[in-house]
């Protein structure tokens, strides 16, 4: 669930045009915060999730019906691979 959450991420990101270090300007933030929610390197809160959706001109609602629309199409089992009927 994690990867279908950063992949929108990107998604979106990229649907608008920006760059990382673009978005990351929007932000306030260095490019390296961008690149590690991206890469799961770090992992976003509700605050810091909303304030990177204002920064690319999407509801928070939006962004989570596309998640769970997304998210829990997927069977547990191909979302985490050995970890069968968890979902996270």
């Amino acid at each position: 669930m994690a990867i279908v959450f950063r992949a929108i991420l990107r998604e979106m990101r990229e649907e608008c045009g920006l760059t990382q270090a673009q978005l990351a300007d929007r932000l306030s933030m260095p490019q390296s915060y961008v690149s590690k929610y991206e890469t799961g390197e770090r992992r976003l809160d509700l605050v810091e999730t909303s304030e990177l959706c204002a920064a690319l001109g999407v509801k928070l609602s939006e962004f989570i019906k596309h998640y769970e629309s997304r998210a829990f199409s997927v069977p547990p089992s191909a979302s985490r691979p050995g970890k069968k009927g968890r979902n996270r």
